[in-house]
């Protein structure tokens, strides 16, 4: 799909949509800290996503950070509700789901980019 003479694979559309409904969320719960989480998720998607050479030159590091940052908000949240609290959370663990998901589609498209990679070379 081509958006602003950009072409996006579907995995890429996937990353986009996740990480707009799990920042969304975070600043829905209104709490200072869910909305830095939710500023981190958009400036990631913003870094991944941006067509700047500064960018694309650090592309790879970027989708680790964004990787970590997802594993990390995943933990913390764990390590926050460590009383068993999460179970009965309906809206965590689906945004924990979200974010299982996204990291996948991370994944998938890192591995999309070493095959272009390996083909150019």
């Amino acid at each position: 799909m081509k958006i602003g003479g950009i072409e996006f694979r579907p995995a890429q559309i996937g990353i986009i949509i996740l990480t707009l409904i799990t920042a969304l969320i975070h600043f829905l719960l209104a709490q200072p800290l869910f909305i830095l989480n939710g500023l981190g998720y958009l400036a990631l998607l913003a870094a991944y996503f941006l067509p700047w050479s500064f960018f694309v030159r650090w592309h790879r590091p970027i989708r680790w950070l964004f990787a970590g940052y997802i594993l990390l908000t995943i933990v913390l949240y764990f390590v926050f509700h460590a009383d068993g609290s999460w179970q009965s959370d309906g809206l965590g663990l689906i945004t924990k789901m979200v974010e299982v998901i996204l990291l996948l589609l991370l994944a998938y498209d890192g591995m999309g980019k070493q095959v272009e990679e390996s083909t150019e070379s």
